[in-house]
């Protein structure tokens, strides 16, 4: 393991992994710390769903959001995919000397307004200044608490079961580098940056026992998140090529950056597994809503490599989608 901390230890992928496996759940115990969206928690009779995250990204603001709004949203879906209603939000900023108060007015308006649309509350935060040099403007931390009204929406995974994704792929990841990059071709591009719970609630609401798991692939992407749900299991995860969601101008910049846009952020997209039987009428009712209009089927649960995630391609071609070691995007979320 390195000796010092590097851009990938907080990837979503394999350093950061070991990192949390061998450095920070040595510590804290492995039954203490969650290795899930949320924490999920008893308090007298009831369950709630516990979540917390830093978000970091570079420019602050970008096509299709902010960074404001990116926190509120990632905090949201953190709870929305454990199957849980969110209610509440913190609001932790650490600000850089000689940042502009009209950007961070214009940063707490966007959460406002982001938490107003999801139905949720900014109920309490705290604040703190270093000197000029020693962040970038602005970093974000806030927790969410959602309760739990159903069930906690994880049940056994078995080959047959499908592979369903809300919408395209990869289109924050690549907004951002995109804009970075000065890549003008790609004006039209905008970051999936969206809140999924009311989509979710009514595709959990009307199919209760099929969904077997959610997540959104934010850092590392749709294939990290499904390395993560095969580790270690007797069955793989298989996408095909033909039927992925993927925006021409994310395709673009993925062939100009030598990006694959199935490890690029989204922040507006949820993985579903859910059975086989009921998977295209789950795609059916995601259409109908704004967020989940290009969702699709685009895999299924096999057999074929245990323990791994692998794509069948175009031309008929299998390969292995391992799980990154270093971090493709940088300060991306």
């Amino acid at each position: 393991m390195a000796k010092t901390i590097l851009p990938g230890h907080g990837s979503g992928g394999k350093l950061m992994n070991e990192m949390i496996d061998t450095v920070i759940r040595k510590r804290f115990g492995a039954g203490n710390v969650q290795l899930d969206d949320s924490a999920i928690l008893t308090v007298g009779s009831s369950s709630i769903a516990f979540t917390t995250d830093t978000f970091t990204i570079t420019p602050i603001f970008f096509p299709g959001g902010d960074i404001g709004r990116l926190a509120v949203n990632g905090t949201v879906n953190d709870l929305a995919v454990m199957g849980a209603r969110p209610l509440y939000i913190s609001c932790a900023l650490v600000l850089e000397e000689g940042l502009d108060f009209a950007d961070l007015e214009r940063i707490l308006e966007s959460m406002k307004s982001e938490a107003d649309s999801a139905g949720v509350a900014i109920v309490t935060g705290d604040t703190k200044v270093v000197p000029n040099g020693k962040a970038d403007k602005i970093f974000i931390n806030t927790s969410g608490i959602g309760i739990i009204d159903k069930r906690i929406q994880r049940r056994e995974i078995v080959p047959g079961d499908r592979v369903i994704v809300s919408g395209t792929i990869g289109d924050h990841g690549m907004a951002i580098m995109a804009l970075r990059n000065n890549l003008s071709f790609s004006r039209g591009l905008q970051s999936d940056c969206a809140h999924l719970n009311r989509m979710i609630a009514k595709i959990t609401d009307a199919y209760p026992d099929s969904i077997k798991f959610m997540r959104d692939p934010t850092r590392g992407g749709v294939a990290s998140v499904l390395n993560e749900i095969v580790k270690g299991k007797q069955y793989s995860a298989m996408l095909s090529e033909e039927a992925l969601p993927v925006r021409d101008e994310v395709k673009g910049v993925c062939g100009i950056l030598g990006i694959e846009a199935l490890y690029a952020a989204n922040e507006g997209k949820v993985i579903i597994i859910a059975g086989r039987a009921d998977a295209d009428g789950i795609v059916k009712l995601m259409r109908k809503t704004p967020e989940g209009r290009d969702a699709a089927v685009i895999g299924e649960i096999t057999t074929a490599f245990p323990g791994k995630a692998y794509i069948e391609t175009a031309i008929g071609g299998r390969r292995i989608l391992p799980l990154l070691t270093e971090e493709q995007l940088p300060r991306i979320c």
